[in-house]
């Protein structure tokens, strides 16, 4: 008989096999865009469920089905949901996501774990990683919008991806937070945390702006970008549209799924008929070497991302294999025997 094991690992196991290792976390990112970009990866749009409706919504459920190919071979589903109550509730994160993967030929379930981390870390390693291709060379000044949990994992992913970085500026129209991050990082971040409440300012002193807000309003503008300078979006709402018209290159994780959100810049831009296709290159190029990303120290760069549901799968796929090693987790059974077999 074949069993119906599920191996369920909650947060504090994740983190026992190695998730808050973002270099770990940045190699499976990047093998998951190269995978993707040869066509080893299944990964459709994200569908979203707005509570109560799409324009007035107070909570979403968001499901992110994908197979990943290659030498990898598991398909898996991401369940990702945030609420705007748990940003006023005590002990509850605003996001609380899960994770299903499966086998791909008997489609057993054979691991179900907490994937709240996951996000956050691959949220920000897509951030890294547009820098890695994109950031001027030897960068040594960024800011970072956003002190909240992506803006933490913001700073972990830059600090291994533009090594070079002296100076980060981490804004947050709540000093407090960034004043925490700040204390936080002291002795393991090599560069210099600097908290602050003016994101204009900062901006007009940085060769990289990484932005990760849940702001309504743009608040980057183009006479705060200097030229030569890379603004990588990792939300929406946050640049001013001719941010990106003004930008000599224009990047995107994957073009399918962010052209049907209509909150994003760029979608909004491609239904006005400003941007298509053939005007941006995916991540996939930049991690198969198939596109160079900066060209030259003056261009003025623009990137966005929306994550792939694959990440999260290679990531908790990578987890559950170390977690195996390790003996994490609790066994669980589907079924003792399937009826109506």
């Amino acid at each position: 008989m074949v069993k119906s094991e599920i191996l369920f690992l909650k947060q504090e196991d994740v983190i026992k096999a190695g998730l808050l290792d973002m270099k770990q976390v940045l190699a499976a990112c990047e093998k998951t865009y190269q995978l993707f970009g040869k066509g080893e990866i299944i990964n459709h749009p994200k569908v979203s469920t707005k509570i109560p409706d799409e324009e007035n919504w107070t909570s979403f459920f968001n499901s992110m089905p994908a197979y990943i190919g290659g030498d990898v071979k598991v398909g898996g589903i991401k369940w990702a949901c945030e609420s705007k109550k748990n940003a006023e509730t005590p002990g509850i994160p605003y996001g609380i996501d899960i994770a299903i993967l499966s086998d791909p030929d008997t489609v057993l379930p054979f691991c179900i774990m907490d994937a709240t981390l996951i996000t956050a870390m691959r949220t920000a390693a897509v951030a890294g990683l547009f820098a890695k291709y994109t950031a001027p060379k030897n960068a040594k000044v960024a800011t970072l919008v956003g002190a909240g949990v992506i803006g933490r994992t913001a700073i972990m992913a830059v600090s291994e991806t533009v090594p070079t970085l002296e100076t980060i500026y981490l804004c947050d129209l709540e000093i407090s937070k960034a004043e925490g991050l700040k204390k936080e990082f002291e002795g393991v971040c090599k560069a210099t945390i600097i908290p602050s409440t003016d994101t204009q300012g900062c901006a007009k002193k940085s060769e990289l702006i990484i932005t990760q807000t849940t702001t309504s309003k743009p608040f980057i503008t183009p006479d705060c970008v200097n030229k030569g300078a890379t603004v990588i979006q990792m939300a929406a709402h946050e640049v001013e549209h001719d941010v990106i018209r003004h930008a000599d290159q224009v990047f995107v994780d994957y073009w399918e799924q962010m052209i049907r959100h209509m909150d994003l810049d760029v979608a909004q831009l491609h239904h006005a008929g400003e941007i298509q296709f053939e005007d941006v290159v995916e991540l996939s190029a930049l991690t198969l070497g198939k596109h160079p990303g900066r060209k030259s120290a003056d261009e003025t760069l623009y990137c966005a991302s929306m994550g792939l549901g694959a990440l999260d799968i290679m990531i908790g796929y990578s987890m559950y294999l170390n977690a195996k090693k390790m003996g994490l987790g609790v066994t669980l059974h589907q079924w003792d025997n399937p009826l109506w077999e």
